[in-house]
């Protein structure tokens, strides 16, 4: 991809159509695990957005990668097998998609994501 996408839409076509298959179906297990997120382009990747960044995903040579690391011990303990740098998540092309496990992962992200902007809100009246 030479020009930065201005959609995901446009970032997924950019794929050739097995990879734009897997994302596809990040995508929807992302949106599923984030009914009222807001979708953009950030860094040139997908994101999904509520009250902060959730998750960015997106396609590398050989898997597709999901950030930020997961925080949750019993989460990231269950992810393990797919750490990679940094402990950002990656799903190898070779290899069945675990959507549910993306979709816990999401879903946890967006419980963290949710506790800070109420402590943000609480600190704020206090």
């Amino acid at each position: 991809m030479n020009e930065a996408p201005s959609t995901v839409d446009e970032y997924i076509a950019g794929f050739p159509t097995e990879i734009r298959e897997r994302l596809e179906s990040v995508r929807t297990a992302v949106l599923a695990a984030v009914p009222h997120g807001e979708e953009r382009i950030s860094y040139r990747m997908p994101a999904v957005f509520h009250r902060g960044v959730v998750v960015y995903y997106a396609a590398f040579k050989n898997h597709i990668g999901l950030y930020p690391p997961v925080s949750d011990p019993a989460v990231r303990a269950r992810v393990a097998k797919y750490a990679g740098p940094k402990g950002n998540l990656q799903f190898p092309f070779g290899e069945p998609l675990p959507l549910d496990l993306i979709a816990e992962v999401v879903a946890s992200r967006l419980v963290q994501n949710l506790a800070k902007s109420t402590a943000r809100r609480a600190a704020k009246r206090a």
